[in-house]
């Protein structure tokens, strides 16, 4: 095993996979970390996790992403796998996409249990799995740790329709799961949080963007913003033909960066199916850079920051 686990994905990027920045979405990253997730319960022992007759499953509890180098089509990856720490019914464990060049390209760390497949009751890791955890444990590289957003546990989150209409919070976002959205226990994939939230951009950031346009007219279709750490927990798992609602708000903002938080919401119960923060920069897109805002626009932006928004 390498320093950064045994392999559990090998892959590509295809165009279909990019958006207008020309670089691979960031919502593949977690597909393709959900696609690792099953490499990497066969190395522990549970080669059918994610199959139809799975005695137990592991279920992901929170996810945070560092994107450290953009993919864009053609560009060869591979996914390692391992753990950093394992209890009786849970652990932690580190995927890292790599490019062809040996060049981190993600650093995703999960918050997983041990589950039945249907009750989603914890329950504890065989013997065997737990022996070869222990082959398999790592230390964290410093490119996988948190540097944007948080580690402190969440003990009860904040989000809900009616926190959101208290806190002024739009909606961003909405519509239903089908089937495709599932995986092959009927629950939404993690990765469908980061694809509604990226169908939300133009919402959140139209107010935003405008004021800037307004007042620095040579940005006229250069503005853009690449994202670099991601938070998400989730709560609760909707399937197939359950509605979602996505409402978001900036917690901060700084003349180079943002930091926006977006709550997944069942509007029929009002409760939350997930909650995500993202730190993105502001770029140039005509540049392929790092973008500072100016004085004048930076202080139009920052009075869309709501006091005590969090997960």
């Amino acid at each position: 095993m390498s320093a950064s686990g045994v392999e559990i994905w090998r892959g590509g990027v295809t165009p279909w996979q990019c958006d207008e920045m020309g670089h691979m979405n960031m919502g593949f990253y977690l597909a393709i970390a959900t696609e690792g997730m099953a490499g990497l319960a066969a190395a522990l022992g549970m080669p059918h996790a994610f199959s139809t007759g799975a005695g137990s499953t592991l279920l992901v509890r929170e996810h945070h992403v560092r994107f450290l180098k953009e993919a864009r089509p053609g560009d060869g990856l591979t996914m390692t796998g391992g753990v950093l720490s394992i209890g009786e019914t849970d652990a932690v464990l580190l995927q890292v996409l790599t490019h062809a060049s040996g060049q981190p390209a993600a650093a995703i760390t999960a918050r997983i249990s041990h589950v039945t497949p249907h009750q989603l009751k914890p329950f504890p890791w065989s013997k065997a799995t737990l022996r070869l955890a222990q082959d398999m444990m790592l230390e964290a590289p410093d490119f996988s740790k948190p540097r944007g957003v948080s580690a402190a546990p969440v003990a009860a989150t904040k989000a809900s329709v009616a926190a959101a209409e208290a806190f002024g919070l739009p909606i961003t976002a909405a519509g239903a799961l089908g089937p495709q959205d599932c995986d092959i226990f009927g629950r939404m994939f993690p990765e469908q949080v980061l694809a509604r939230i990226y169908a939300s951009v133009g919402h959140v950031f139209r107010r935003s963007h405008a004021a800037a346009l307004e007042a620095q007219p040579h940005l006229q279709g250069r503005l853009g913003g690449a994202a670099v750490e991601y938070r998400a927990l989730y709560h609760a798992w909707p399937q197939a033909g359950d509605r979602l609602q996505l409402r978001s708000g900036h917690k901060a903002l700084t003349p180079k960066s943002r930091s926006v938080v977006h709550w997944l919401l069942d509007p029929t119960s009002g409760r939350p199916w997930a909650s995500a923060e993202i730190v993105s920069l502001f770029l140039d897109l005509q540049e392929r850079r790092a973008l500072v805002m100016p004085e004048e626009v930076f202080a139009v932006m920052s009075s869309e920051r709501i006091e005590g928004l969090d997960l």
